[in-house]
């Protein structure tokens, strides 16, 4: 019975090899307990290089939306050095997913730049494992900059948009 066990453990470590990559996830730890003395931990992660190039991919579609609209580039310039993530209106992921802007394809965008928001409003949605997670406005302002582009994948800490 123990081998039962033992390759139902194999199968299932190689179910959050899938998930893993089916999500774009960098890392999943999971800790099962079958008795008091029968646990299993488990913890699957990509390789560095892997990881390097996931960071890497939102910064071009970073790019892409701040150029298009053009009256915002420039006012939002100003309070910016360069690093979206250290402006102090800066709406980071609070998790690792896949960005949506609007609540379904075809729909009107949550935010446009130019937007008033007030706290608490919904700026987009992040599917992460298979759950839509509505992002709330931080705090009230307006929409100067949004960094990223509609079904991208985003890093946790990773800057969505800007609002002052």
């Amino acid at each position: 019975m123990a081998k039962t066990t033992r390759d139902d453990d194999v199968a299932f470590i190689q179910a959050l090899a899938e998930l893993l990559a089916e999500n774009d996830l960098t890392e999943l730890e999971v800790k099962r307990e079958y008795g008091e003395a029968d646990r299993l931990n488990v913890r699957v992660s990509r390789a560095t290089d892997t990881v390097a190039q996931v960071i890497a991919a939102p910064a071009p579609a970073a790019a892409a939306p701040a150029a298009a609209p053009a009256p915002a580039a420039p006012a939002a310039a100003p309070g910016n050095d360069g690093d979206p993530a250290s402006h102090p209106g800066a709406v980071t992921s609070p998790m690792v997913g896949t960005v949506y802007l609007q609540s379904e394809p075809g729909a009107a965008p949550f935010v446009k730049v130019g937007d008033s928001v007030s706290e608490g409003d919904t700026l987009l949605i992040i599917e992460a494992m298979k759950t839509m997670n509505q992002i709330p406005a931080p705090k009230s302002g307006t929409v100067k900059r949004i960094l990223v582009e509609d079904s991208a994948p985003v890093e946790f800490g990773a800057p969505l948009m800007i609002i002052e």
